[in-house]
Protein backbone atom coordinates (compact mmCIF):
# COMPACT_ATOMS: atom_id res chain seq x y z
CA UNK A 1 0.00 0.00 0.00
CA UNK A 2 1.33 3.43 -1.09
CA UNK A 3 1.03 6.10 2.25
CA UNK A 4 0.74 9.17 2.08
CA UNK A 5 0.91 11.91 4.86
CA UNK A 6 0.01 11.82 8.19
CA UNK A 7 -3.32 11.22 9.56
CA UNK A 8 -2.87 10.42 13.15
CA UNK A 9 0.83 11.56 14.99
CA UNK A 10 1.25 11.59 18.81
CA UNK A 11 4.09 13.17 20.16
CA UNK A 12 5.16 12.51 23.73
CA UNK A 13 2.01 11.46 24.39
CA UNK A 14 1.37 9.65 27.60
CA UNK A 15 -2.02 8.49 29.78
CA UNK A 16 -2.21 8.41 33.07
CA UNK A 17 -5.07 7.11 35.16
CA UNK A 18 -5.81 8.09 39.16
CA UNK A 19 -6.49 4.50 40.89
CA UNK A 20 -7.69 3.54 44.41
CA UNK A 21 -9.58 5.01 46.87
CA UNK A 22 -10.08 8.88 47.33
CA UNK A 23 -7.59 8.79 50.20
CA UNK A 24 -5.13 7.10 48.49
CA UNK A 25 -5.29 7.93 45.20
CA UNK A 26 -1.91 6.09 43.29
CA UNK A 27 -1.20 7.41 39.26
CA UNK A 28 -1.09 4.45 37.10
CA UNK A 29 0.72 5.04 33.86
CA UNK A 30 -0.76 3.24 31.36
CA UNK A 31 0.77 4.80 27.77
CA UNK A 32 4.40 6.37 28.57
CA UNK A 33 5.45 8.97 25.98
CA UNK A 34 4.49 7.94 22.88
CA UNK A 35 5.55 8.82 19.23
CA UNK A 36 3.94 6.93 16.56
CA UNK A 37 2.47 8.36 12.96
CA UNK A 38 0.00 6.77 10.51
CA UNK A 39 -0.03 8.02 7.49
CA UNK A 40 -3.27 7.79 5.01
CA UNK A 41 -3.23 4.66 3.01
CA UNK A 42 -1.69 2.57 5.67
CA UNK A 43 -2.11 -0.24 8.30
CA UNK A 44 -0.17 0.39 11.28
CA UNK A 45 -0.12 -3.33 13.47
CA UNK A 46 -0.54 -3.26 17.29
CA UNK A 47 0.82 -5.66 19.46
CA UNK A 48 1.79 -6.53 22.99
CA UNK A 49 0.46 -8.54 25.83
CA UNK A 50 -2.88 -7.80 27.97
CA UNK A 51 -2.45 -4.97 29.89
CA UNK A 52 0.50 -3.30 27.88
CA UNK A 53 -1.44 -0.24 26.86
CA UNK A 54 -2.99 -1.20 23.38
CA UNK A 55 -6.42 -0.62 23.93
CA UNK A 56 -5.71 2.32 25.75
CA UNK A 57 -3.65 4.05 22.79
CA UNK A 58 -6.67 2.97 20.54
CA UNK A 59 -9.06 4.60 22.26
CA UNK A 60 -6.71 7.63 22.66
CA UNK A 61 -6.88 7.78 18.60
CA UNK A 62 -10.63 7.37 18.76
CA UNK A 63 -11.17 10.27 21.11
CA UNK A 64 -12.68 8.55 23.71
CA UNK A 65 -9.66 8.77 26.24
CA UNK A 66 -7.58 12.12 26.55
CA UNK A 67 -4.39 12.61 27.01
CA UNK A 68 -2.54 13.00 30.36
CA UNK A 69 0.20 14.86 28.03
CA UNK A 70 1.90 15.25 24.68
CA UNK A 71 0.41 16.26 21.65
CA UNK A 72 -2.16 14.22 19.40
CA UNK A 73 -2.61 15.72 15.63
CA UNK A 74 -5.02 14.94 13.19
CA UNK A 75 -4.09 15.81 9.55
CA UNK A 76 -1.48 17.89 11.24
CA UNK A 77 -4.04 20.01 13.40
CA UNK A 78 -4.75 19.14 17.07
CA UNK A 79 -7.49 16.93 17.82
CA UNK A 80 -11.38 18.10 18.30
CA UNK A 81 -14.07 15.22 19.06
CA UNK A 82 -16.09 16.69 16.65
CA UNK A 83 -14.52 14.60 13.92
CA UNK A 84 -15.91 11.31 15.61
CA UNK A 85 -18.72 12.44 15.25
CA UNK A 86 -18.55 14.16 11.66
CA UNK A 87 -17.80 10.46 10.89
CA UNK A 88 -13.95 11.13 10.11
CA UNK A 89 -12.84 8.40 12.28
CA UNK A 90 -14.04 4.80 12.89
CA UNK A 91 -14.17 1.74 14.66
CA UNK A 92 -14.40 -1.93 13.99
CA UNK A 93 -14.73 -4.03 16.88
CA UNK A 94 -13.87 -8.02 17.82
CA UNK A 95 -17.80 -8.68 18.13
CA UNK A 96 -19.99 -7.39 15.81
CA UNK A 97 -22.80 -7.62 18.27
CA UNK A 98 -21.31 -4.10 19.80
CA UNK A 99 -21.93 -2.02 16.63
CA UNK A 100 -24.94 -4.06 15.29
CA UNK A 101 -28.22 -3.57 17.65
CA UNK A 102 -30.09 -6.77 17.97
CA UNK A 103 -33.48 -4.92 17.86
CA UNK A 104 -32.65 -3.52 14.73
CA UNK A 105 -32.58 -4.29 11.23
CA UNK A 106 -28.37 -4.35 10.11
CA UNK A 107 -29.81 -1.79 7.71
CA UNK A 108 -30.82 0.12 10.18
CA UNK A 109 -28.00 -0.15 12.57
CA UNK A 110 -25.36 0.85 9.43
CA UNK A 111 -27.06 4.13 8.48
CA UNK A 112 -27.29 5.19 12.17
CA UNK A 113 -24.21 6.90 11.84
CA UNK A 114 -25.47 9.13 8.26
CA UNK A 115 -28.95 9.71 10.69
CA UNK A 116 -27.26 11.37 12.78
CA UNK A 117 -25.67 13.92 10.38
CA UNK A 118 -29.08 14.21 9.56
CA UNK A 119 -28.41 12.26 5.97
CA UNK A 120 -32.83 12.07 4.64
CA UNK A 121 -33.96 8.16 4.46
CA UNK A 122 -33.42 7.80 0.85
CA UNK A 123 -30.25 8.91 0.42
CA UNK A 124 -29.22 6.38 3.57
CA UNK A 125 -30.80 3.26 1.78
CA UNK A 126 -28.63 4.09 -1.25
CA UNK A 127 -25.92 4.24 0.62
CA UNK A 128 -26.41 1.20 2.74
CA UNK A 129 -26.81 -0.69 -0.37
CA UNK A 130 -23.93 0.40 -2.06
CA UNK A 131 -21.43 -0.17 1.10
CA UNK A 132 -23.32 -3.48 1.62
CA UNK A 133 -22.23 -4.63 -2.33
CA UNK A 134 -18.49 -3.05 -1.37
CA UNK A 135 -18.26 -6.16 1.17
CA UNK A 136 -20.00 -8.54 -0.61
CA UNK A 137 -23.06 -8.72 0.54
CA UNK A 138 -26.62 -9.02 -0.90
CA UNK A 139 -28.91 -5.53 -0.47
CA UNK A 140 -31.41 -7.90 1.10
CA UNK A 141 -29.46 -8.48 3.82
CA UNK A 142 -30.45 -4.88 5.11
CA UNK A 143 -33.91 -6.42 5.85
CA UNK A 144 -32.54 -9.15 8.46
CA UNK A 145 -31.47 -9.02 12.26
CA UNK A 146 -28.47 -9.51 13.42
CA UNK A 147 -29.23 -12.91 15.16
CA UNK A 148 -30.01 -14.13 11.26
CA UNK A 149 -26.83 -13.85 9.73
CA UNK A 150 -23.56 -15.77 10.41
CA UNK A 151 -20.67 -14.67 12.08
CA UNK A 152 -18.65 -13.55 8.94
CA UNK A 153 -22.03 -11.77 7.41
CA UNK A 154 -22.25 -9.66 10.96
CA UNK A 155 -19.21 -8.42 10.50
CA UNK A 156 -18.81 -7.50 7.47
CA UNK A 157 -22.00 -5.57 8.40
CA UNK A 158 -20.26 -3.88 11.16
CA UNK A 159 -17.40 -3.03 8.90
CA UNK A 160 -20.05 -1.60 6.48
CA UNK A 161 -20.92 0.90 9.30
CA UNK A 162 -17.67 1.65 9.87
CA UNK A 163 -17.14 3.17 6.52
CA UNK A 164 -20.73 4.42 5.69
CA UNK A 165 -19.20 8.24 6.56
CA UNK A 166 -15.95 7.42 4.23
CA UNK A 167 -13.51 7.85 7.60
CA UNK A 168 -9.98 8.44 7.16
CA UNK A 169 -8.91 6.42 10.31
CA UNK A 170 -10.30 3.37 11.14
CA UNK A 171 -9.27 1.30 14.42
CA UNK A 172 -9.52 -2.39 13.52
CA UNK A 173 -9.56 -3.77 17.76
CA UNK A 174 -9.41 -7.54 17.27
CA UNK A 175 -11.67 -7.48 14.38
CA UNK A 176 -11.30 -10.67 13.53
CA UNK A 177 -10.07 -12.59 16.58
CA UNK A 178 -13.65 -13.79 17.05
CA UNK A 179 -13.89 -15.77 13.33
CA UNK A 180 -13.42 -19.65 12.46
CA UNK A 181 -9.87 -19.41 10.26
CA UNK A 182 -11.32 -19.70 7.06
CA UNK A 183 -13.39 -16.81 7.54
CA UNK A 184 -10.96 -14.52 9.17
CA UNK A 185 -8.80 -14.74 5.65
CA UNK A 186 -12.10 -13.41 3.75
CA UNK A 187 -12.23 -10.55 6.27
CA UNK A 188 -8.48 -9.52 5.85
CA UNK A 189 -8.84 -9.63 2.48
CA UNK A 190 -11.69 -7.48 2.45
CA UNK A 191 -10.33 -5.01 5.02
CA UNK A 192 -6.78 -4.76 2.50
CA UNK A 193 -8.89 -4.25 -0.65
CA UNK A 194 -11.51 -1.66 1.11
CA UNK A 195 -8.45 0.47 2.17
CA UNK A 196 -6.51 0.22 -1.20
CA UNK A 197 -10.13 1.48 -2.60
CA UNK A 198 -10.64 4.56 0.11
CA UNK A 199 -7.44 4.96 1.01
CA UNK A 200 -8.41 5.52 4.76
CA UNK A 201 -4.98 5.34 7.62
CA UNK A 202 -5.48 1.78 9.90
CA UNK A 203 -4.82 0.92 13.62
CA UNK A 204 -4.86 -3.26 13.96
CA UNK A 205 -5.27 -4.42 16.79
CA UNK A 206 -4.45 -7.56 17.68
CA UNK A 207 -2.94 -10.41 19.71
CA UNK A 208 -2.83 -12.47 16.44
CA UNK A 209 0.14 -12.23 14.76
CA UNK A 210 0.25 -14.08 11.72
CA UNK A 211 -3.44 -11.90 11.03
CA UNK A 212 -1.75 -8.71 12.05
CA UNK A 213 1.66 -9.28 9.96
CA UNK A 214 -1.14 -10.25 6.14
CA UNK A 215 -2.79 -7.04 7.22
CA UNK A 216 -0.25 -4.65 8.20
CA UNK A 217 2.58 -2.20 6.42
CA UNK A 218 4.47 -1.45 9.99
CA UNK A 219 4.44 -3.26 13.29
CA UNK A 220 4.08 -1.60 16.59
CA UNK A 221 5.30 -3.08 19.92
CA UNK A 222 3.63 -2.38 23.39
CA UNK A 223 5.04 -3.28 26.69
CA UNK A 224 4.09 -2.12 30.02
CA UNK A 225 2.89 1.35 27.94
CA UNK A 226 6.38 1.82 26.51
CA UNK A 227 6.03 1.55 22.47
CA UNK A 228 9.58 -0.50 22.41
CA UNK A 229 10.05 -0.83 18.89
CA UNK A 230 8.34 0.17 15.25
CA UNK A 231 9.32 -1.32 12.25
CA UNK A 232 8.19 -2.32 8.62
CA UNK A 233 6.56 -5.48 8.32
CA UNK A 234 8.83 -7.61 6.40
CA UNK A 235 11.71 -6.70 8.74
CA UNK A 236 9.86 -7.30 12.03
CA UNK A 237 9.32 -11.05 11.03
CA UNK A 238 12.55 -11.37 9.84
CA UNK A 239 14.59 -9.85 12.51
CA UNK A 240 12.89 -8.25 15.27
CA UNK A 241 15.00 -5.73 17.15
CA UNK A 242 13.80 -5.59 20.55
CA UNK A 243 13.86 -9.00 22.89
CA UNK A 244 10.23 -8.89 23.95
CA UNK A 245 9.30 -8.83 20.75
CA UNK A 246 10.83 -11.84 19.70
CA UNK A 247 9.28 -13.33 22.85
CA UNK A 248 6.23 -12.51 21.00
CA UNK A 249 7.16 -14.26 17.97
CA UNK A 250 8.77 -17.33 19.63
CA UNK A 251 5.67 -17.48 21.73
CA UNK A 252 3.69 -18.47 18.13
CA UNK A 253 6.64 -19.90 16.53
Amino acid sequence: MTAGAATIEMRGLAVTYRKGPAWRRILVPAVKHVDLAIAGGETLGLVGGSGSGKTTLGRVMLGLVRPTSGTFLFEGRPFEVRLRKQGALSVVFQHPEWALNPRLRCGSSIAEPLRIQGVSRSVCREKVDGMLAEVGLDAELAGRFPGELSGGQRQRMAIARSLITRPRFIVFDEAVSALDVSVQSQVLNLIRKLQQEHGFAALFISHDMAATRYVSDRIAVMQHGDVVEVAPAQTFYGRPAHPYSRELLDAVA
